[in-house]
């Protein structure tokens, strides 16, 4: 599935509704440029989980934990991991097979570890369509 978003609203108004919908034990692959939009679409996304209170890139932590009042949220950004063998220090799989939701930033760098059955989002700008304009693809895998 395309979507095309024309601001930021509308970016953060598609993360909230798949946010909306998400289950429990889901993994979200976000992919995008940097600039694309994936914090608004991640602070969205949130929203739709039930989180309160400010949601932003966890560059340098890997991964930040918030409580919902959905069901738990993971937010990893690996944009800064070089090696996958750090997700295991961190104990990736307990997020990426527990309870809560997971999204996942910069994804395509650990695909080696990622769960047979995700759902991979890509966020592509588009500056010939204006500034604010997003192709945002959803696909499952």
């Amino acid at each position: 599935m395309i979507i095309e978003t024309f601001d930021a609203k509308e970016t953060y108004a598609l993360g909230k509704r798949l946010g909306e919908e998400a289950k429990p034990g889901s993994v979200y692959c976000l992919l995008g440029d940097l600039g694309t939009g994936k914090t608004v679409f991640t602070q969205g996304f949130a929203a739709g989980l039930g989180v309160e209170g400010p949601v932003s890139s966890p560059t340098f932590t890997i991964v930040q934990e918030y409580k919902g009042s959905r069901m738990p949220f993971a937010h990893f950004d690996v944009y800064r991991i070089e090696e996958v063998e750090e997700m295991e220090e961190i104990g990736y799989e307990d997020y990426f097979y527990g309870d809560g939701v997971c999204l996942i930033e910069w994804a395509n760098l650990i695909t080696e570890i990622l769960p047979e059955h995700r759902t991979v989002i890509t966020i592509e700008k588009d500056l010939e369509k204006g500034f604010d304009y997003r192709r945002i693809r959803i696909e499952k895998v």
